[in-house]
């Protein structure tokens, strides 16, 4: 039997989502992992792994695996394909391993996944997204969390933060659509002088081609997404690989089947709506920015 792509690796957001529709799809054809390993030709102990996201999968195993469990639907394995290219181009190396002493397995997944997806939609409560903090706004974000004590790991943490804005910018840059309520623009992260900078750099890159920021007012009233902040990241070539990421102060949480993820689209569309326009947006961001200057 052969035991080529054996080797146990950390599971991935997208390897683990790989892995439970291989699962699904065997379960659903009656057969066992003995039975779907005698079909690749490689130990159950890696069809196993393959389904819990611990090991790189090759697509022609994929494929196989399919034929093997009677999935010939076009669309099916189109996806599959897709979401096994799109797992293990998340395992190259990045440029965050260097920053590993503060980051945790959460926050690598994310930074992960905005290296891969090529379009983030957002929508914030209270603090304006990482990919548009300035350094101060984010020190001081960084310094409240409470997670790092050192000055170091402070620095570290904040680096961090402004090299992932990189994505931003350069020759295929993400498309970034962030929702903000009113309250982004009124908490005092940081102070007047830090606030004012921050709000002026959302207005420049406001203007940004690949950059929408819309402002939700607190005159706008309730609305079904106010509930807590997320982010809704979209794949190229598939929309089924949608990923949703929940932040809470305990934990970041990821949501992959496709009801959840429609869901939330429901919730960003109803927030874009209800918020205003973009050129009404910058207007009451550079409005409340020179409320800061007072």
């Amino acid at each position: 039997m052969s035991m080529r792509g054996t080797t146990d690796r950390p599971s991935t957001v997208l390897g683990r989502q790989l892995g439970d529709e291989l699962r699904r799809y065997r379960e659903a054809a009656g057969l066992s992992t003995t039975e779907a390993a005698e079909a690749l030709d490689c130990t159950k102990g890696k069809i196993s792994r393959m389904e819990n996201g611990r090991v790189l999968v090759r697509t022609p195993d994929v494929v196989a695996l399919l034929h093997a469990y009677g999935i010939t639907a076009p669309d099916a394995h189109e996806r599959l394909t897709v979401l096994t290219r799109a797992a293990n181009r998340r395992r190259r190396q990045g440029w965050w391993h260097q920053y590993g002493s503060v980051l945790g397995e959460a926050y690598r997944d994310q930074i992960e996944m905005e290296a891969i997806c090529d379009s983030i939609r957002t929508y914030q409560v209270q603090l304006v997204p990482g990919l548009l903090q300035t350094a101060e706004y984010g020190r001081a974000v960084t310094v409240a969390s409470r997670a790092w004590q050192t000055a170091e790991e402070i620095d570290r943490f904040v680096q961090v933060r402004l090299a992932r804005q990189e994505r931003l910018t350069g020759d295929d840059p993400l498309e970034f659509w962030a929702i903000l309520a009113e309250g982004v623009l009124r908490q005092q992260v940081g102070g007047p002088s830090v606030m004012r900078d921050q709000l002026d750099h959302l207005a420049r890159v406001a203007k940004q081609p690949n950059i929408t920021i819309q402002v939700l007012p607190f005159s706008h009233g309730a609305h079904s997404g106010m509930f807590g902040p997320y982010l809704l990241l979209s794949f190229p070539q598939m929309a089924s690989l949608d990923l949703v990421l929940t932040e809470t102060p305990t934990g970041n949480m990821w949501m992959e089947q496709e009801p959840e993820v429609a869901r939330y689209r429901a919730l960003f569309d109803d927030a874009r709506t209800r918020a205003l326009p973009p050129a009404e947006s910058l207007a009451l961001i550079q409005r409340v920015a020179k409320e800061y200057q007072s």
